[in-house]
């Protein structure tokens, strides 16, 4: 094996006359962390499933080089077999089959054919605790939340004894503590000759863990730093990916905050499986008319749960407590009386919650607002279609059309088209989990203009985010999670790191 352990020598592939990548070129040394990043539809994504078989070889021109050998991978268990371990940013898990299952799917712990149990929990409990996983094997995954699946996933590729792994997104469910944890185990990775390929968005991470960092854009090979060599800023990056300075992270807004539109008291909230454990303590909050309420907390602090409980009762049991919205008690028993009392929630889990994924971008912004275009019996498309266009434009959603199946965009595109759904549905109280998880820097920008043109008309927006720099830039007030519980209150200038971190520690001491 020479210099490289992975070689892309001009990778082109089309989708008709679409062209995704053009002659995209870069190399991964031996023990490297090599970043690869872009914005969304920029064709990260489509490299990786190149590189992974998921597009096999054939349907795309130029050629990659691992460990010597010119790769024609016909499958995704051609590149596993050579020794590439990939990371999902959707998750592949199966909900129904314990962590210590999924780990070793399609690569089961078998003696003679027969399963070894005993080993199998053995083995996964090893590799949980490298990736800091602190549940039974035998936990269900459907009974552990969006961001330990995505520790349960990278568990899954280190079982394949990877030589080079590419995580695509792999912190975005993570909160800062976890996500720290997994960045320190790939640089623990590359002292014992484990390689990375990194897909992030978070550039914080990109300078803290690169070696080399590659930009693409448009399909193209913009160029590859390496951190050592080069003056590689965050502000560099950004212009890289996005072609141009840019100036600042957040638009500014001025608050013009009116009067309570949504109340929620003495909410509580108890577990779906176990009906005896009580998730929500007690909540009570309020957001005003054009105001950006933050929550924050750290991943367990109920932040989803809370959220999803009071959209429809779409999450927990015995559920008791008050909404009242412009001062009147609200009786939600459904998703449907939630939207229909004009409130929206975007997921944090977009793909099970968000999006039907073998429907258009079409159906997908109007199914909540059907009722706008009705006219008679039926439904008039052509509206349909001329109201989808304009979210299309207005998000800047990278799509062929409004017809294309939304299950063929990128992950930020996607999220634009969810959200777009709610503002076209006219809900004026709407829950954003994570609204711009796994999304680029550009289009995190554009979401943080459509919040404020939101706010501007007299909506309220409820933003709880694990980006503590999202929540200082964009929230009026905030209130601060956990436990199950709300254990501080925020306002203005008083949104700070240290100040959110304190009612937390000051809360966990109290238990």
């Amino acid at each position: 094996m020479g210099e490289y352990l992975l070689e892309v020598k001009d990778v082109t592939k089309r989708f008709g006359p679409v062209v995704a990548l053009d002659r995209v070129r870069f190399q991964v040394r031996q023990s490297e962390i090599h970043v690869l990043c872009g914005e969304n539809g920029a064709g990260k994504s489509t490299l990786m499933n190149v590189l992974g078989g998921i597009y096999p070889a054939g349907t795309y021109e130029g050629e990659f080089v691992f460990e010597g050998e010119i790769c024609n991978f016909k499958s995704i268990k051609d590149s596993e077999e050579k020794g590439i371990a990939f990371i999902h940013q959707e998750l592949a898990l199966i909900p129904t089959l314990s962590i210590a299952e999924n780990i070793f799917m399609g690569n089961e712990r078998n003696q003679k054919g027969v399963i070894n149990w005993s080993n199998t929990r053995e083995q996964a409990a090893r590799l949980m605790e490298k990736v800091g996983l602190k549940e039974n094997p035998d936990t269900l995954i459907r009974d552990i939340g969006v961001g330990r699946q995505q520790l349960v996933e990278i568990g899954k590729a280190l079982s394949k004894n990877a030589k080079l792994l590419i995580l695509d997104e792999p912190t975005s469910a993570l909160n800062d503590e976890e996500s720290d944890a997994l960045l320190n185990l790939l640089v623990e990775f590359k002292k014992q000759g484990l390689s990375s390929i990194l897909i992030t968005h978070k550039l914080h991470e990109i300078t803290k863990v690169a070696d080399c960092i590659t930009i693409i854009r448009d399909g193209h090979t913009i160029e590859t730093l390496t951190m050592k060599e080069n003056d590689v800023s965050e502000d560099r990056i950004i212009k890289g990916m996005v072609g141009r300075e840019m100036e600042k992270r957040f638009p500014t807004r001025e608050s013009h905050v009116g009067d309570v539109k949504f109340e929620v008291k003495d909410w509580n909230v108890f577990d779906p499986i176990n009906d005896a454990k009580q998730i929500i303590h007690n909540v009570n909050f309020r957001v005003k008319a054009g105001e950006v309420l933050g929550i924050a907390g750290l991943m367990g602090a109920g932040r989803t749960e809370l959220a999803m409980s009071i959209f429809g009762k779409s999450y927990g049991k015995k559920i008791s407590g008050t909404l009242l919205k412009d001062g009147k008690e609200l009786h939600i028993k459904s998703v449907a009386d939630a939207i229909d009392s004009g409130l929206g929630y975007v997921s944090e889990d977009r793909r099970v919650y968000g999006m039907i994924g073998i429907q258009s971008i079409k159906n997908n912004i109007t199914l909540p607002s059907l009722s706008k275009f009705v006219k008679g019996t039926s439904v008039d498309e052509n509206e349909e279609i001329k109201a989808a266009n304009e979210y299309k434009e207005k998000l800047h959603i990278k799509a062929e059309s409004v017809a294309q199946k939304i299950d063929s965009l990128s992950g930020g595109n996607a999220q634009k088209v969810i959200f777009s759904k709610w503002v076209l549905s006219g809900a004026d109280v709407l829950f954003l989990d994570e609204p711009t998880r796994g999304i680029d820097v550009m289009a995190k920008y554009e979401i943080y203009q459509i919040i404020n043109e939101m706010v501007s008309e007299g909506c309220s927006v409820v933003l709880i985010s694990s980006d503590m720099t999202e929540l200082i830039g964009m929230c009026d007030r905030l209130y601060v999670m956990a436990e199950g519980k709300l254990v501080g209150e925020l306002y203005g200038e008083e949104i700070e790191q240290e100040r959110i971190m304190a009612c937390i520690l000051k809360e966990e001491e109290a238990q």
